[in-house]
């Protein structure tokens, strides 16, 4: 008599089902984040502080990755959970950062040397994430400059912390996954 356990074409067929689930998970957050950033109303607030919006946007940000983290941490699959978290807060903080670009350009045209699109926004974010900075784009004014410097140092965070959290999660998931029951 075959039992699961002794059937590897059960566990591979698990394990690939567990594969393209993640995957889906995943394409599916960073759908939804996007769509939600093309489709929301932009609003008009001419006498917002971005400085204050920044400060809003990275709690918000630091909250999601705080529950990211905890759902690594518990979960059966870490190393899977890592990969839709990390599609979930980076392409959150692209979206957040291109949403800030939006909203200041929409409020003060000179503030970008070009009029701002959702698209040209967040391809702005992408450039300056990538440290790519192509200069087609530029920030004109010194508060757009003051967030574009704050994502700069964020997107090192990013990179250098947060990456490094997920990851590190994972691998204590694993762990304990992996550890005796204590009783």
């Amino acid at each position: 008599m075959t039992t699961i356990e002794n059937n590897p074409t059960w566990l591979e067929e698990f394990e690939r089902s567990q594969l393209v689930r993640t995957a889906l998970r995943s394409l599916l957050t960073v759908g939804v984040l996007v769509a939600v950033y093309y489709l929301a109303p932009i609003p008009n607030r001419s006498h917002s502080t971005p400085v204050l919006h920044v400060v809003v946007a990275l709690a918000a940000f630091a909250a999601v990755l705080a529950v990211e983290v905890r759902q690594i941490t518990r979960s059966d699959q870490p190393m899977l959970r890592a990969t839709v978290a990390m599609a979930t807060v980076i392409p959150l903080f692209l979206v957040m950062f291109s949403w800030l670009y939006l909203v200041m350009a929409q409020t003060n045209l000179a503030a970008f040397g070009t009029h701002l699109t959702r698209t040209s926004a967040l391809y702005f974010t992408i450039s300056v994430f990538s440290t790519v900075g192509f200069g087609d784009i530029t920030a004109k004014t010194d508060p757009v400059r003051l967030v574009v410097a704050i994502q700069m140092l964020a997107d090192l965070a990013v990179i250098a912390v947060v990456v490094r959290l997920i990851l590190g999660a994972a691998s204590r998931g694993q762990g304990r996954k992996g550890a005796p029951a204590q009783e």
